[in-house]
């Protein structure tokens, strides 16, 4: 049974989360985050399908791409549904357990990776066969009981937010998007309609014209702009223990790492536990100035340049630790840049943010548009995944005021911290934390 008590830190006194309140006659913003009382009749109403009111309503195409607050991620959307018209498709990623894509422009340079929601690895439609078998003959054992299904497209777009908010740049931007192609993993009945419509258009244009779509049905998944140069970190890191790096270059290496660290921890990203080191890439630049060199021998030798990309979201944002068969540990945690101290520069960047009260609002508020975009978004689920976030939080914060390794982060014991019920007429919200006390059967410490 899990031990409850007032919102305090597991080792010393925390954040403050109370935020202020809006009085209870005041409109609703939207986006808002909601709790609903135990008494209220929607609460037996809160598995079902949440959809904007003014869909129905809305003259415009809900499929559009339309990103008018990133106008430089609208442009390679654009381009990637202009290279789909000239039949310039996706390819199909052959790692991995679902179907992923590289998306490329007219000129067939590949410019993101598109996961559509059906194909993901618990999809009715993933292309790839190792999960299928999984569940054909492992039902029991299919699955996540700590993990929202088939939400990993929202998950790849929500850690992309969370990295845009603590502006750590690991993330490569990552944004909800509708594409249609031919190489998609569509089933028989769509494909056929698809041919259907399209030989009503060409033998009777009259009958084809009135058809509000003509082709396959658009899918929603995450798209992530490509990152070039980039490359797993596995061949860097063993590159690096060959040939040491510098002082300089190691300093940009470790402060590149724990950005890497602090990020998945918060959102509790389970890629970073599972796929070793290859869930995030390493470029190295170790550029030369030739131009002095027709003169003289001398070669000037500039400042050799790392940068890290963390990719493979989809395992973000779980409802609850893991507690089952096993555990989940971060894969990172046996190098040696992981028993570094996190530095004064990543704690002057990310603790004054964990700090503020309404940052924290603000990103939760955040996440609920993006995920309420889910035809399947459940609401008390939601609350689950930002009651885990919220401890995550805890933790990053006292680790980051007490100087304490990424190591000593993961060993942290497991906080959830969930709005308490509150007076109607309270000014403010309060919380309460509750530690995990059950540990999964198998656990590596």
């Amino acid at each position: 049974m899990d031990e409850t008590s007032p919102l305090v830190s597991p080792l010393q006194d925390s954040i403050d989360y109370n935020y202020c309140q809006s009085d209870a006659t005041s409109p609703r913003t939207p986006g808002s985050v909601v709790r609903v009382s135990a008494g209220s009749p929607g609460r037996s109403r809160e598995r079902q399908p949440l959809l904007d009111r003014d869909r129905g309503n809305s003259p415009r195409d809900p499929h559009r791409n339309e990103f008018p607050d990133d106008p430089e991620f609208r442009e390679i959307v654009r381009k990637a549904e202009q290279a789909i018209e000239e039949e310039i498709f996706p390819e199909r990623i052959c790692q991995g357990s679902s179907g992923s894509y590289f998306v490329k422009d007219s000129q067939g340079k590949v410019i993101g990776v598109f996961k559509p929601k059906t194909e993901e690895p618990y999809g009715q439609l993933n292309p790839k066969w190792t999960k299928w078998l999984q569940k054909l003959c492992c039902p029991c054992c299919f699955g996540r009981d700590c993990l929202v299904l088939n939400q990993g497209y929202l998950s790849e777009a929500g850690a992309s937010l969370v990295d845009q908010k603590l502006e750590l740049n690991i993330v490569p931007r990552t944004k909800v998007v509708y594409l249609a192609s031919d190489t998609f993993n569509y089933n028989a009945i769509d494909r056929v309609k698809s041919r259907g419509k399209r030989l009503a258009l060409e033998k009777v244009p009259k009958v084809g014209q009135r058809f509000h779509r003509i082709g396959l049905p658009p899918k929603v998944g995450s798209f992530q702009l490509f990152v070039e140069g980039y490359k797993d970190a596995d061949y860097w890191l063993r590159r690096f223990e060959a040939e040491p790096l510098q002082e300089n270059t190691n300093r940009q290496l470790q402060l590149q790492f724990v950005r890497e660290t602090g990020g998945p921890r918060l959102h509790n990203q389970e890629h970073r536990c599972i796929g070793g080191n290859d869930n995030w890439l390493l470029k190295y630049d170790c550029p030369m100035d030739m131009e002095g060199k027709r003169d003289t021998d001398w070669v000037v030798v500039k400042e050799p340049i790392i940068r890290l990309a963390a990719i493979d979201n989809g395992l973000a944002f779980p409802i609850k630790h893991p507690d089952s068969w096993r555990a989940y540990p971060f894969y990172w945690v046996w190098l040696s840049q992981a028993k570094v101290p996190f530095s004064q520069e990543i704690r002057d960047l990310v603790l004054p943010k964990l700090a503020d009260p309404n940052f924290i609002k603000d990103l939760e508020e955040d996440l609920y548009e993006l995920f309420k975009k889910d035809p399947g978004f459940d609401r008390g689920q939601f609350h689950k995944q930002i009651a885990v976030m919220r401890g995550q939080i805890l933790n990053l914060s006292q680790a980051l005021k007490e100087s304490k390794t990424p190591l000593h982060l993961v060993q942290m014991p497991p906080v959830i911290v969930e709005t308490a019920r509150a007076p109607q007429r309270a000014n403010s919200e309060s919380y309460t934390q509750s530690f995990q006390s059950r540990k999964p059967f198998f656990t590596w410490w």
